[in-house]
C-alpha cells in the first residue's frame, strides 16, 4: 500500500534539506497539475515500504493569498495526504507555529519536525518537547536535518500516525486557541449554516473536518465560499457572526483570528522555550550583515563575488571540462558512430542525419554543461547560505530609487536560471502594474540556457578575457532591465512603488549533498532538453538545410529552405553586425530553446561531420565573425525574445495576447538597438 507524506513549513526552515535527505537520488521535479510552479516529489529511501514525499512551496499560513499558499492548502484538502509533517525551525519557534495551529485547525494528521536542533543546542535554548506534545496534541519530532539526526524517527512517528485516527485533537485544540465568543460563533456555524449549505447546494465539504470548514467560512475566506457555492442568504447569516465578534474585539474578523493564533503560539513557546539570556554583544551573522547589507560596500560586494564565480566557471576549471566533452562526444562517440555507418552501408543521407545533425547538434550543447553545472554549484552556495535573500535586501535602495519594488527582485534573480518559474514567481507581488513590469523585465536576465552561447563565443573570440565579457553580459542585462523599468514606470506602467518586506534567514552551511543535487537537478534539466527539444530540432534544421522547397537535396546549405528563410531575415541583423543567413535563422531557432543556437551554429557550418566538435566551430566562426560583432550578437542573444515555454508562460500570466506581444515586442526591440548601438559605436571606436 502506498502512502503520501507531505512536507509543509516557512520558507527558510530547512525543508528543502530534510526532502533531499529523505529522498536523495529518488526524488524527481515537475510542475503542480495546471500550474508552472515546481513540483518536487520523491520515494523515501529510509523506511520499508512505499512512501511518496511530496515538498509542498515555502509558506508562512493557509490563508490563500499567493499561489503557493493556494497550491498547499488545495493539495492537503484535495488531495487529503496520509501524513503532514510540518517542519518548524527550532530556533524560530513562535513564528513557525502560526502555520501549525492553521494545519492542526484542519484536522489532517500532523507530525512536527522540530528541525535544526543543533542551531537551537548551540544558541544555549532549551526546548521541553513534551510541553510541545502536550498542547499541539501531535508528535513532535526533534531533527537536525542538515546532518540526519532524527529523521528515520520522524518517518517512523510519522508511519505510526498513518494509521491512526484523523483529528482527534482537534476539538480540545480549538477550545484552548479560541475564546468562548470565537468558538460559539463557529459552533453555530457547523450547527446551523453548514447543514443547510449542504442540502441547498447539494455538495458536501471537501474536508472532513465540518470545524474549519465553519472557522474559514467565519474568517471569510473567499476561496472556500466560492467552492461551496455559498449562497447570498447564508453570507448574509455569516456576516450577522462576524459583525457581532468584530463589535467586541474593534477589529475585523480577520485580525480576531490570527491574533486568537498567535496569543496561543506565544503562550506555548514561554512555556516550552527557556532561551538562554543573549549576549549584548553582535552575534557573527550580525557581523557579516553589517558589511554585506552595508549601504556603500553591498553592492561592490556582490558583483565582486559574481565575478569570481565567473571566473571560476570559465577560466579556471570550465576549459577543462568542454575540451574533456568535446572529446567524448566528438572524438570518441562521433568517430565510432560513423565508422560503425560506413561499415553497415548507411545511406549518405542517413549519415549526414546523424553525425552532422544530431551528433553535431546535440553534442555541440552537451559540451557546455558541465560549465552550467559549476555556475549553478556556486550560485546554489550563495542561495543555501542565505546570502541571496541580502542580495535582494541590497537591491531594493537601488530599484526603488528608480521606482522599481525590491520585491521585482525576487523573481528577476530566479530569471538568471529560468524565465518560466521567474514569470510565475511574479504572482508574490500584489500590485498588478508592478508585476506586469517584473514580467516585461525577467527576459533581459541572462537565463542559463544562453550561457551555450556565451560560452561558444567569448572561446571563438575573448579567450583570454572570458570571464569579464560573460560578466559584462551579466550586467548589461541587469542595467538594461533597471533602464526598462525607469522607462516604463515613467510611461505605460505609472504607479506608486509598492513596500518590500521580506526576512532575511540566518547563515548557515550548505550541505554537501544539498549542494550536489542542486546542481544535478540543473545539468540534467539542460541533458534532458538536449535529448528532446533540441534533438527534435537539431533534425528539423537539418532536414530545412538539406532540401530546398522542391525537397531536392542540395549541396550548398544556402540554397536549402532554410538558406532561403534566412536570407530574407539576414537583412534585418546587418546593420548590428552580423547579417549572415546562418545567424539569422540560429536567432529564429532560438525561440524554440536559446540552446538551439548554438546546435544550429553547428549543423549549418557543418563542423560536426569533422571529428574536431567545438574547435572546428570555433574556427568557422572566426571566419564570419569579428569580435565586435560576435559581442554585438551575444547581446542581442542576452536581450530578445524568450524562449517558446517562457512566451507561453508569459501569455498565461498576462492573460492577455496584447500584453504578451508588447512584452516581446518590447524586448526584441531593446535588443536590435542595444546591438545597434554595439555595432556602430563600436565601428566608430575603431574596434573590430
Amino acid at each position: 500500500m502506498s502512502l503520501k507524506f507531505a512536507l509543509v513549513g516557512n520558507p527558510n526552515c530547512g525543508k528543502t534539506t530534510l526532502f533531499n535527505e529523505i529522498t536523495g537520488s529518488t526524488q524527481y521535479v515537475g510542475n503542480w497539475p495546471g500550474v508552472t510552479i515546481e513540483k518536487r516529489e520523491g520515494k523515501a529511501k529510509k523506511i520499508e515500504g512505499d512512501i511518496r514525499i511530496i515538498d509542498l512551496p515555502g509558506i508562512y499560513s493557509l490563508s490563500p493569498y499567493s499561489m503557493e499558499e493556494i497550491i498547499a492548502r488545495d493539495y492537503i484538502v484535495n488531495e487529503k495526504p496520509d501524513v503532514v509533517i510540518n517542519i518548524v525551525d527550532a530556533t524560530n519557534i513562535e513564528r513557525n507555529l502560526y502555520l501549525t495551529t492553521q494545519l492542526l485547525e484542519l484536522g489532517v494528521n500532523v507530525v512536527v519536525a522540530l528541525n535544526m536542533m543543533d542551531a537551537a543546542d548551540a544558541k544555549g535554548d532549551k526546548i521541553d518537547i513534551g510541553i510541545l506534545e502536550s498542547h499541539l496534541k501531535v508528535p513532535v519530532i526533534p531533527i537536525t536535518a542538515s546532518k540526519g539526526r532524527g529523521v528515520k524517527e520522524l518517518l517512523q512517528r510519522a508511519l505510526n500516525a498513518a494509521q491512526t485516527a484523523v483529528s482527534a485533537g482537534v476539538e480540545p485544540l480549538f477550545n484552548e486557541m479560541h475564546d468562548e465568543s470565537i468558538i460559539s460563533c463557529i459552533q453555530e456555524i457547523e450547527k446551523n449554516i453548514i447543514p443547510q449549505l449542504q442540502s441547498k447546494t447539494k455538495t458536501k465539504t471537501k474536508t472532513k473536518n465540518s470545524r474549519w470548514t465553519a472557522l474559514k467560512l467565519l474568517e471569510g475566506d473567499e476561496n472556500i465560499q466560492e467552492t461551496l457555492k455559498v449562497p447570498e442568504a447564508l453570507l448574509v447569516k455569516i456576516k450577522l457572526y462576524q459583525e457581532k465578534l468584530e463589535k467586541k474585539y474593534d477589529m475585523d474578523i480577520e485580525t480576531i483570528i490570527a491574533d486568537s493564533r498567535y496569543q496561543f503560539t506565544t503562550s506555548l513557546t514561554r512555556k516550552a522555550v527557556k532561551k538562554k539570556e543573549r549576549s549584548s554583544h553582535l552575534t557573527l551573522s550580525d557581523k557579516i550583515d553589517k558589511v554585506v547589507t552595508n549601504r556603500i560596500l553591498a553592492i561592490p560586494l556582490f558583483l565582486a563575488m559574481m565575478f569570481g564565480i565567473f571566473s571560476i566557471t570559465f577560466r579556471t576549471i570550465g576549459p577543462f571540462t568542454i575540451d574533456f566533452v568535446d572529446g567524448l562526444v566528438n572524438d570518441t562517440i562521433a568517430t565510432h558512430v560513423a565508422t560503425w555507418l560506413a561499415g553497415a552501408g548507411a545511406a549518405g543521407w542517413l549519415k549526414d542525419l546523424i553525425s552532422g545533425g544530431i551528433i553535431g547538434g546535440v553534442g555541440s550543447v552537451l559540451v557546455f554543461v558541465p560549465q552550467i553545472m559549476i555556475l549553478f554549484f556556486f550560485l546554489s552556495i550563495l542561495e543555501d547560505t542565505g546570502y541571496m535573500a541580502r542580495a535582494a535586501f541590497v537591491m531594493d535602495r537601488l530599484l526603488r530609487k528608480l521606482g522599481l519594488s525590491g520585491k521585482s527582485f525576487i523573481p528577476m534573480l530566479i530569471g538568471f536560471g529560468c524565465s518560466v518559474p521567474a514569470v510565475m514567481s511574479t504572482r508574490t507581488l500584489e500590485n498588478e502594474k508592478d508585476r506586469r513590469l517584473t514580467i516585461m523585465l525577467i527576459p533581459f536576465m541572462s537565463c542559463g540556457a544562453r550561457l551555450p552561447i556565451y560560452a561558444l563565443y567569448t572561446a571563438a573570440f575573448f579567450s583570454s578575457n572570458q570571464t569579464l565579457v560573460v560578466f559584462s553580459l551579466y550586467l548589461l542585462g541587469i542595467v538594461v532591465a533597471i533602464l526598462s523599468g525607469f522607462f516604463l514606470k515613467k510611461t505605460i506602467l505609472k504607479g506608486d512603488v509598492a513596500p518590500f518586506v521580506m526576512e532575511l534567514p540566518p547563515y548557515r552551511i550548505p550541505t554537501f549533498k544539498g549542494l550536489m543535487i542542486h546542481m544535478w537537478d540543473k545539468g540534467k534539466g539542460f541533458v534532458k532538453k538536449a535529448g528532446t527539444i533540441i534533438f527534435a530540432a537539431a533534425v528539423v534544421i537539418w532536414f530545412l538545410q538539406y532540401f530546398n522547397f522542391s525537397f531536392q537535396a542540395v549541396a550548398d546549405p544556402g540554397d536549402s529552405i532554410l538558406g532561403g528563410i534566412g536570407k530574407g531575415l539576414a537583412p534585418v541583423f546587418a546593420p548590428l553586425g552580423f547579417g549572415d543567413w546562418r545567424s539569422a535563422v540560429a536567432l529564429l531557432t532560438g525561440f524554440v530553446a536559446k540552446e538551439a543556437v548554438v546546435s544550429t551554429m553547428g549543423i549549418l557550418h557543418g563542423v560536426a561531420e569533422a571529428t574536431d566538435g567545438s574547435t572546428g566551430l570555433i574556427t568557422a566562426l572566426q571566419a564570419s565573425f569579428t569580435p565586435l560583432t560576435a559581442y554585438a550578437f551575444m547581446a542581442f542573444s542576452l536581450l530578445y525574445l524568450p524562449c517558446m515555454a517562457a512566451f507561453a508562460t508569459i501569455k498565461r500570466e498576462m492573460n492577455s495576447w496584447k500584453w504578451t506581444l508588447i512584452t516581446v515586442g518590447y524586448s526584441t526591440g531593446v535588443a536590435w538597438l542595444v546591438a545597434f548601438l554595439i555595432f556602430q559605436v563600436g565601428k566608430l571606436m575603431g574596434f573590430k
